[in-house]
């Protein structure tokens, strides 16, 4: 086969192969925050914690997660990376609920 470089036109140029990078990027554990049942405090109070340390909790869901801790001796506060976990559980715990986290799994 002869190129005819004259031409102008491109059909003699090399191919490039675009290899596709496959990253795999290993997802961190999840951690779950727990709340204990707690027999000193006011439901209200527990409510109303769970909102001002974690804020994506609605109402409902943090009633949920308080009777559930009060009917069942503990709670699922919420599923999330380590740093917020302990730093959820911590607050909590700062404001007097009892409050644990664990490997999701």
């Amino acid at each position: 086969m002869q190129l005819d470089s004259s031409s102008g036109n491109s059909s003699g140029r090399s191919a490039v192969l675009d290899k596709q990078v496959e990253r795999v990027r290993k997802k961190s554990p999840l951690y779950k925050v727990l709340l204990h049942n707690d027999p000193v405090n006011t439901m209200e109070y527990v409510v109303t914690t769970l909102r001002q340390v974690v804020p994506q909790l609605s109402e409902q869901d943090a009633l949920g997660v308080m009777l559930e801790a009060h009917n069942t001796g503990i709670g699922l506060v919420i599923v999330c990376d380590l740093e917020p976990a302990e730093f959820y559980s911590e607050t909590l715990n700062a404001k007097g609920l009892t409050s644990t986290i664990e490997k999701e799994g």
